[in-house]
């Protein structure tokens, strides 16, 4: 009796053990990384194995309702990534369809029941013979009109690229996508993952059911950059706020959307809070304020990559300034006029904080490719989201 009553104390040591080391490590915080070579391969030491949690290869497009490689060295990129699970088990390899340019044939995939099934069919094949981990559904926007009816954008003909029922399609297709997956896991005895990239404006939230969505879902990837753009608002402002300042005329930032998302049904362990790589930059800007919430129109280089940040624009006449609200950087040229929004490494490690602070599943970035050379931004973000430095 007395044996027993030690395995049991024992056996249940353990399995309390057990059971709070899979909480934690299931409570980790994810890094998920957009890789966007486009029409170049990926060589060796382009992507550390151990540097991220999962990789969100950038796009796959959507040809006659199903899904489709986009770019010319897809195979063999596929083949580089999943070969990363070597150095790294745990890593998850996901291809993310659609994207603001090749959305506008979602609206005609999700319209009917044969026309989802047609979709993903696809995707199952698509996954199976890439050997991938799960898909990444990136339709810029359902029931609104994204990049419309680009050139690189292959139409069906007689289609349309939005659709006031996209609401409840939207629902319909990841909840299907959600049931196939289940049954190709219990097939394969891994679980097929399924995210979203989720834009973080109010109208997003007005034109889906999140609610419902977020049952689907593994994870929603909150895509809270792009609050300002150049070209799309008359004036200047910080791009990936993660407060809310006062003066902002839109009153927007990644701790409004995040609240946003939660009150319309996503719980915060599902929430993946996005940052940019990159930054915008406005010219013909007035010194006011330093040029924050100032007119302005794009600059020559609108889109500009980190790496282009740290080598000709930091230290070469643009001065550095904080905001201690927003709890991000921008820069300011007074001789060309030149207002630059960008996300640095103090800027990451506050927004880090965040994502523990209000438990969220982890953090997103897009993408890769804007890093500098040394790999400044992603290594601080190892440092403080993943190596638990706040």
């Amino acid at each position: 009796m007395l044996l027993r009553r030690v395995l049991f104390s024992f056996l249940s040591i353990v399995a309390v053990s057990g059971a709070a080391f899979a909480a934690s490590r299931k409570a980790a915080p994810l890094l998920v990384m957009y890789v966007f070579p486009q029409n170049a391969a990926l060589t060796a030491g382009q992507v550390d194995a151990h540097s991220m949690t999962r990789i969100n290869y950038a796009f796959a497009n959507i040809e006659g309702g199903r899904v489709v490689t986009g770019f010319s060295h897809d195979a063999e990129n596929f083949a580089f990534l999943t070969a990363l699970r070597k150095e790294n088990p745990e890593l998850k390899v996901l291809v993310s369809v659609g994207g603001w340019l090749w959305s506008c044939n979602f609206s005609d995939a999700a319209l009917t029941k044969e026309s989802r099934a047609r979709f993903i069919d696809s995707a199952a094949e698509f996954i199976a013979q890439n050997q991938l981990d799960g898909l990444d559904i990136d339709w810029e926007y359902p029931a609104r009109r994204g990049a419309g009816y680009s050139k690189d954008c292959h139409q069906n003909p007689g289609g349309s690229d939005f659709r006031p029922e996209d609401t409840q399609n939207f629902t319909a297709l990841l909840g299907e996508l959600r049931a196939r997956f289940d049954v190709e896991s219990k097939k394969n005895g891994r679980r097929l993952l399924l995210t979203l990239a989720a834009g973080a404006s109010p109208a997003w939230l007005e034109h889906t059911e999140m609610n419902k969505v977020a049952r689907a879902v593994d994870t929603v990837n909150l895509m809270a950059y792009d609050y300002y753009e150049p070209g799309s608002e008359p004036t200047t402002g910080h791009h990936a706020a993660l407060y809310t300042n006062p003066n902002d005329p839109k009153k927007e930032s990644g701790d409004a959307s995040v609240r946003a998302f939660e009150k319309a049904g996503v719980p915060a362990d599902k929430l993946v809070l996005g940052v940019p790589f990159y930054g915008h930059a406005w010219g013909d800007v007035p010194a006011t304020a330093n040029g924050l919430y100032q007119p302005g129109k794009p600059a020559p280089n609108v889109y500009a990559q980190f790496g282009a940040i740290q080598s000709s624009m930091i230290g070469h006449g643009y001065t550095r300034f904080w905001d201690p609200v927003a709890k991000v950087p921008y820069l300011y040229n007074a001789e060309t006029r030149t207002f630059v929004s960008y996300e640095d490494p103090e800027s990451l490690k506050g927004k880090c904080a965040y994502v523990h602070e209000k438990k969220l599943a982890g953090m997103m970035v897009w993408d890769l490719e804007s890093d500098d050379a040394e790999g400044t931004l992603l290594k601080a973000l190892n440092a403080c989201l993943r190596d638990g430095q706040k």
